[in-house]
């Protein structure tokens, strides 16, 4: 193995992430970080009695990409946790359990409030899907658990309009 097949967060000078999100503010900074992160179908687990929705995603290392692009070396991505608590329903659109196989793509997440801290957190998919989760109060955790590695496609995704 040489130096260029595994990267590694010393590369980019960072540390792995863990973030935590308890209001709109902090889930649009988790929102950007998360956006175009790639999961099957399968990785999505809702523990009922813990109350708690996580999802191991493949996440585009966004803070990373000046940096790579500067560099010129490939872009990055690292398996995250996205882990929701006080959950206390879950609801999905579209067809995103039919094959625990199905990769989806995260586009967004927004916080929809409701009385008493309580509301939705809705996770947008690409393709017109979504998840949505009633919480008693807002909670989202965002944490890096493996060594970045090269982008497969060793591009950075594009959003045209």
């Amino acid at each position: 193995m040489t130096d260029h097949d595994d990267a590694r967060f010393e590369d980019a000078g960072e540390e792995p992430l863990r973030l935590r999100a308890f209001d709109a503010d902090d889930l649009a900074v988790l929102s950007s970080l998360v956006q175009d992160a790639v999961f099957p179908a399968s990785e999505m687990k809702w523990l009922r009695k813990e109350r708690r929705f996580a999802i191991l995603l493949n996440r585009f290392r966004w803070e990373d990409a000046d940096a790579a692009t500067a560099r010129r070396r490939s872009f990055e991505r690292v398996q995250s946790v996205l882990a929701v608590e006080d959950v206390l329903r879950v609801q999905s659109q579209g067809d995103i359990k039919a094959d625990p196989d199905t990769v989806l793509s995260v586009l967004s997440m927004a916080f929809e409030p409701g009385p008493d801290g309580t509301g939705r957190l809705v996770l947008l998919l690409a393709g017109d899907g979504a998840i949505a989760l009633e919480v008693e109060a807002l909670e989202v955790a965002l944490r890096d658990v493996t060594r970045p590695y090269g982008a497969p496609t060793g591009h950075r995704p594009d959003h045209p309009e």
